[in-house]
């Protein structure tokens, strides 16, 4: 029953083929096919074909459709929501189908149907469906234009028109993701009250710090595409990979991926880097789990790029095949709130466009406008070795020798080498939540310039690290 409506499925997908006028059989010029027969090595413990293998083979079959339409070397961008639908298994045969749906100014949009085969009995069924975007790039300055693509077909023609409603969802996707997080308040509130309506003895709780993976891969050649660049589909099986490793502690047992929220490539990779790949279960529902994924790339000193970002639904089977209950998941605010306050000022500080607002006795005040707030960055130059000043100032215990933020630090507990938990007795804060033209002269050189607050702390600071000063100088730049 299973095979024959699966084979009914891919038979009302397929479109009948349309004879041309001079008796040849109509195929879409862009359209790449590539099959593949699962192997022992493709597959996972399960001998089934693994996810990130398949986004490889996915990622490959699109780009040579689109480089088939554009003349020149294409890029992954994004690609869309993919629900996988059924498993492929060893010794079964993978189709993927990739063509061009609709073309841009520079770039255009990919869709892609993966089917499976079995050879022993002669059926056909579709696995999963997706849409990719690739951009075209140049070796020149100058932006490529691409020609238009003329639909011939009726699958086509309505395949041509959604591709435009797509594609102006893609560009509300970052606004509607900053819309839900400016909500996170609201939704965590309500979270925690459900969760405190339920039995504690209904289910055992996992923290979710638990569940954090971070992995680190080395771009070799051997990952690189035709362009030297890291193979998209390479970076999407390691994000699949680390995502799994996560889900998989929450529940200690073998999970299964249905569906992938968005893969969105927010810059490039070279051979040579260092991908950081991150992954923590973000909530549990009933039968399934949801995994953030990320991934960054560095070389040498250079910060953190940030190059994708995903979200992942896995389900754990039962021996029926039938998804299971899973437990709850339990947050950690404050631990959510730190990484969060770090990656964002480390996100921040990697920004190339802050511009200098004032200098002053080597110290310089740079602001930022971005997303209706102003960020300050404040920087100081002082002859001290660069190990050295790292070592004082991260001494919280001394801070308030140089820092009148700091009243008092006392160390309450050491966590580890690196990690240490202090009492801080800080001074009274006031924040302005509300301006008018009376008040504004008051703080505009503060906002606008350097204050003489931040002067003497940086002072201060200066004078502390001098005076402690060890080894030979090099030049140290401490920002903040």
């Amino acid at each position: 029953m299973f095979f024959h409506t699966q084979v009914k499925k891919m038979a009302e997908m397929d479109e009948p083929d349309l004879v041309m006028e001079d008796g040849r059989v109509y195929r879409n010029p862009t359209e790449m096919k590539m099959s593949q027969i699962i192997l022992p090595c493709h597959a996972n413990h399960r001998k089934e074909l693994s996810v990130g293998q398949l986004l490889k083979w996915m990622d490959s079959t699109a780009c040579l459709s689109a480089e088939r339409h554009a003349g020149c070397p294409c890029v992954t961008a994004s690609v869309d929501d993919i629900h996988f639908e059924h498993t492929i298994s060893v010794g079964q045969v993978v189709n993927i189908k990739a063509k061009v749906n609709r073309a841009f100014n520079s770039s255009m949009e990919v869709g892609i149907v993966v089917s499976c085969e079995d050879l022993y009995s002669n059926l056909h069924w579709k696995v999963c469906q997706a849409f990719a975007t690739f951009v075209a790039r140049q070796s020149g300055k100058h932006k490529v234009q691409l020609k238009p693509l003329v639909p011939y077909t009726h699958r086509e023609k309505l395949e041509y028109s959604v591709a435009a409603e797509r594609r102006r969802m893609r560009l509300l996707h970052v606004e509607i993701m900053k819309d839900l997080l400016s909500d996170i308040n609201i939704e965590t509130s309500a979270g925690e009250s459900a969760c405190e309506d339920q039995d504690d003895d209904e289910e055992e709780e996992v923290l979710s710090e638990k569940t954090r993976v971070e992995s680190v891969e080395l771009a070799l050649p051997t990952h690189a595409n035709h362009q030297v660049n890291t193979f998209g589909g390479q970076i999407m099986a390691w994000m699949e990979n680390v995502a799994t490793i996560a889900a998989s502690r929450l529940c200690h047992a073998h999970p299964t991926l249905r569906t992938i929220d968005m893969f969105h490539f927010r810059g490039p990779s070279q051979v040579g880097d260092r991908v950081i790949l991150k992954a923590i279960v973000n909530n549990t529902f009933k039968n399934s789990m949801e995994v953030g994924v990320c991934a960054e790339a560095y070389q040498g000193e250079e910060p953190l790029r940030h190059i994708n970002s995903a979200f992942m639904t896995f389900e754990v089977l039962d021996e029926e095949g039938r998804p299971r209950p899973l437990p709850r998941i339990r947050p950690e605010p404050l631990v959510y709130l730190s990484y969060n306050n770090v990656f964002a000022l480390k996100i921040l500080a990697a920004r190339n466009n802050w511009v200098l607002s004032s200098k002053r006795n080597n110290v310089s005040l740079y602001t930022l406008e971005e997303n209706q707030c102003l960020c300050v960055r404040v920087e100081s130059e002082m002859n001290v070795p660069a190990e050295r000043a790292f070592l004082l100032l991260s001494d919280l215990s001394r801070r308030p020798e140089w820092d009148k933020h700091y009243q008092q630090c006392k160390l309450i507990m050491p966590v580890d080498e690196d990690d240490m938990i202090y009492h801080v007795l800080a001074p009274s804060i006031s924040y302005y939540n509300q301006t008018n033209p009376g008040v504004l002269p008051y703080i505009a050189t503060d906002i606008a310039g350097l204050s003489s607050r931040f002067c003497s702390i940086f002072l201060s600071c200066s004078q502390y690290l001098i005076n402690n000063r060890v080894g030979h100088p090099v030049i140290s730049t401490v920002p903040v």
